[in-house]
This record gives C-alpha cells, structure tokens and sequence, in this order.
C-alpha cells in the first residue's frame, strides 16, 4: 500500500510540475473571434523568417485574416497587402512554393475558395490564384496540407473538401508558380468523403509521402493513401487497420512512443478518439484507451508537445464545450507521465473556458519551452497558453533548411541519441485541424546537456549528421552541409578540390570509392560515376553553373559534398 501511494504521490508532483497561463492580451494578442461553423484554424509560424514564431489567424465571414509579428517574444499586429475578401477563412499555410527562401502564402475557404499570393520579398505579397492552374470554384475547402509525394524538390498540396460528392483536390507544384490537378494520375478517389484535414506522412518508412485523410460522418471511412514511389497512390485504409468510421476531424503525426515509426492521433465528435500507433508492419492499432487519451468531448485540433523537456511527448486537445458544463471539456492536456499510459492534466491550463477548435505549437520568446495558441469562436480573444513551466530540463531546437529537398525541409524525419536512447521528429506543414505548427523542432532533453548525435533523414535520400551537440541552442541544418552517419564515417576521410570547380573536380579517400552520384537543387540526378578507386577526377565543363550535391559512397560510408560549378 505504501508503494501505491508512493507512486500516486510521485505522478501528482510530475503534474503538478507542468503549467501555462493564458497570456495573449498580454503578449498583445487583441481578436474578437466571432463564430464561425465548424470553427478557424491558426499558424504558429515564422512567416519572414527572423527566427521569432509569428501568430496568423483564421477568422469568421466579414473579418480579416489577422498576422501578428513577433517582436522579441512580444506581438504587435501588422497589416499585409492582402485583399479582403470578406471569406470565411478555415486554414492558413505560410509555405515555400517556389524554393526562393521567402514564405508565400496559401488561405483556404469553405465560401469564397481559395487565395494564394506570392511573396516578391521582404513580405511583399502578390496574389497569383488567377494564373496557379488552381481552381476558382467555391466548394467547401477545409484543411490544406503540403508535402512533396513525387518528390522532384517542391511542395504539393493535398486540399480537403467537405462534401458527400464533390473529391478531395491534389495539386502537383509544376516548380513555376503554378499547380496541375493531379487526382486522375495519381489515382485518388473520384468521389467525396465530407473531408476535414489530411497529413503527409511516410508511415512505412520506404522514403516517400503518403497522405491520411479524416473524414467526417460514419458513412465516410478514413483513407490512407500509400504512395507506390512512382507518382500514383494506392488507398490502402482496410489493409492498414486506419478506416475507422467516426466524425473524425483532424490528423496529427508524430512517433509519440519513439521507437521510429509514425503514429497518428484522431479528433472524433463526440466520442472516443483514436491513437493509431504504429505497428512497424504496414497496420495501426487503435490504443487510445490503454494511453488513456479519448478525450470523450467533442473535439477538433490536437499537438503533441514535450511540454517540460522531460524526453516525452504530452498531448493536448482543443474540445468544443466551454468549459463549464462538466463532463464537456474546453480542452485536454494529456501528461505523458510514463511509457504506457497519459494522464489528464487540465490544471495545467487554467480557466480553460471558450469553444476551441484550430491549435498549433511554437516558442514565443525562444526560450526552449513550448507554447500552444488556440483560435477560439465566439469569444473576446484567442488562448496564447504561455508556457510557465518550472523546469530545469534541457531542450534542442532544430530548424532546416532543403536545398536538392524543397526549401521548407518538410518530409525530413529528425533523429535524435543520447545514451542511445532515440527521439523522431517528422516535419509536417499544414497539420491538426485548419492549422500550421512552428517549422522549429522542439526536443526535449531532461537533464542531458550533451547530443550524441542529430541526423537528417530528407525526402532526397541525403542524411546529414552532427556529433556531440550542446543542448539549448536552435540549430539551423542545411541540406547536404555535414557528414552522414556511419560509425565507419571517419575510413571515408574525403578529400575535394577545387570548390568552387570550373572543369575538374578531384576526390581522394583513404578507402576505395565505389558510387558517386550527382544531383542538382531539383533533386534530379544528373551523373553516375564507379570508380572503383581510392582518387578520380568528375568532370564538370559541360554542367551549367550553379549549386550540386555529390554523393561519395565507400563499401561502409557514405559522405555529402556541395559543389558550387562557376
């Protein structure tokens, strides 16, 4: 008995330990959120690229879309030259189209369809829907996410419409500021599913996107759209155990129980939740009443988050009652309090009372502990929950940067050691419900201060490493910049000059090259070479100038070198 108590005592310090405080107005957040069926999404993410997470908001019929910059952890509101359509606006994505480093901007509308303007630079938007190939129908879009599934270097978008008749959309990016409607080549259904949110996700971990669906109302089954590697889909919901037939609203990706596979948590109206965990062979299980996280409210946006840098991941989830009708919750916050099981920990969010629905994760003062912003309806304001934690945990934050992958490194599966013990992390844009997380990962670290290792899994096959890595910092990774892990890396020791190169460009190893292979920033491979010797010369007259990724392979290394042709 006194062991029971002992450990009943400990969780409830564990909880006890975890707290934010509702602080919007103060950060200086001002929105009267007006109602809107079905509620609004929100983006936690740093559209001009400062390195401070800025707030963008969603709204009702006749208001604008709100952006907030970040000014040192404080926000002050700032008005974009963006037409005022008077929509009723669901999602909102800050997403790279064209790779040139600036975040464009993609709305989606379930009445007035759906606006995407270019960035010229330095937030200077131009709206370009009218010449993207993208239609200007109005139908009921909902959630829009954004993934490369051919994976030529640039983001597509998977668009779902609410609507028994009328198919989801797939949008092929053409790498010119324009889209193609890709449902028929790609082999996607032909019919409506009521669709809420979708996910780009690769879930058997063969290198490629796959997509998840939610949909609303029991008649309409979840999808799960498996990507064959060759351009098309192949729905594979049953084979995979994923069909469930609820009110499913949103999809939110993670690999929660770090044993490298991606599970998938589902929003329902108004029963139990799912939590699809990853089985790593091709099926799920649904195991959200053993994790004890089926919320059993009406429930919309869900992120998953470690909110005290103790290693876990916790859950929150954003609910449709107010608060104050028990047992219809406002919202969840899960705590992760061991590996088998959550624990509900609404003190964690204090006076919780408003109809919540969109919800993301960012750091509004980039100080390693992570904040939820929730976009409410008929309420004075949004929830900006600041993180108030008392911890003395550590933490790693890890931004990326595609170069042959697409700009926004979405798709990249970051992989984290300590003591060999694993963290994943994979990049989404356009998750939860209507909503956009930070492009900044959040590890936590407990109290290890030191990283064996960080490597990038990208969506072009590059895997990129870093050895010994100081805990709390933000560490920027770009494509291609560092050695890929191999214990054996050191046998490789490359050498490479010229580089800048002209014509030739000289390798030499201490072990024999076998394969090496050259690609451009689109991803496309454009030389194959076996040399079969520990020196050889590439030739590089006849490329055009620019910026290349060459692949060095040795029988148990493999290293990544960017080489600039003047």
């Amino acid at each position: 008995m006194r062991s029971l108590v002992f450990i009943i005592l400990s969780i409830n310090i564990s909880l006890a330990q975890v707290s934010f405080q509702e602080s919007a107005q103060q950060l200086g957040v001002n929105i009267i959120c007006e109602y809107t069926f079905l509620g609004n999404g929100i983006t936690f993410f740093d559209y001009d690229n400062d390195g401070w997470d800025d707030i963008t908001v969603a709204t009702a019929q006749n208001n604008p879309v709100y952006f907030y910059k970040n000014i040192n952890g404080n926000y002050v509101s700032q008005t974009l030259n963006i037409s005022d359509n008077n929509a009723r606006n669901k999602q909102v994505n800050w997403v790279d189209i064209d790779n040139d480093g600036d975040n464009d901007l993609f709305i989606t509308s379930d009445n007035s369809g759906n606006r995407l303007f270019e960035n010229l630079g330095n937030m200077i938007m131009s709206e370009i829907t009218s010449t993207s190939g993208m239609l200007t129908d109005n139908f009921p879009y909902y959630g829009a996410s954004w993934g490369d599934y051919d994976n030529d270097g640039f983001l597509d978008v998977f668009i779902a419409v609410r609507d028994p008749l009328i198919p989801n959309i797939l949008y092929k990016n053409n790498g010119d500021k324009t889209f193609t409607l890709a449902n028929v080549e790609a082999g996607l259904e032909t019919t409506g599913y009521m669709s809420f949110c979708s996910a780009f996700l690769d879930y058997d971990n063969d290198g490629d996107q796959d997509i998840y669906v939610s949909n609303d109302k029991y008649p309409n089954p979840n999808l799960m759209y498996k990507n064959n590697g060759d351009g098309t889909f192949t729905e594979v919901g049953a084979e995979t155990g994923t069909n469930v037939s609820i009110d499913a609203m949103s999809v939110t990706v993670e690999d929660f129980n770090h044993d490298g596979w991606l599970d998938i948590y589902i929003t329902n109206d108004p029963t139990n939740n799912v939590l699809y965990v990853n089985n790593g062979d091709g099926t799920f299980t649904d195991m959200a009443q053993s994790y004890h996280v089926t919320f059993n409210s009406s429930s919309w946006g869900a992120v998953f988050l470690d909110a005290d840098n103790d290693t876990d991941l916790d859950l929150y989830v954003s609910g449709e009652g107010n608060g104050t009708e028990s047992p219809f919750m406002s919202s969840g916050f899960y705590e992760n309090v061991n590996p088998s099981f959550f624990q509900l920990n609404n003190g964690a969010v204090p006076n919780d009372f408003a109809f919540s629905y969109g919800n993301a994760i960012g750091d509004t003062d980039n100080d390693g502990l992570p904040e939820i912003v929730v976009n409410n309806i008929d309420h004075n304001n949004i929830f900006l929950w600041k993180n108030t934690t008392n911890a003395t945990n550590n933490f790693i934050r890890i931004k990326l940067e595609g170069t042959t992958s697409n700009r926004n490194g979405v798709g990249s599966f970051i992989e984290i050691s300590i003591n060999g013990n694993k963290q994943y992390r994979y990049t989404c844009l356009g998750e939860g419900y209507l909503s956009q997380n930070s492009a900044t990962e959040h590890f936590g670290l407990g109290s290890n201060t030191t990283i064996d290792y960080v490597k990038v899994k990208w969506l072009s096959g590059i895997e990129d490493v870093l050895y010994n890595v100081t805990a709390n910092q933000t560490l920027n990774i770009v494509e291609g910049s560092t050695l890929s892990v191999s214990e054996f890396e050191d046998n490789l020791a490359l050498s490479h000059y010229p580089n800048p190169v002209r014509d030739q460009l000289y390798l030499k190893s201490l072990n024999q090259i076998e394969a090496i292979e050259i690609y451009n920033l689109l991803g496309q491979k454009i030389m194959v070479a076996s040399p079969k010797s520990i020196e050889c010369d590439i030739n590089f007259a006849n490329l055009d100038k620019g910026t290349y990724i060459v692949k060095v392979s040795s029988q148990d290394a493999m290293r990544t070198l960017r080489v600039i042709k003047e």
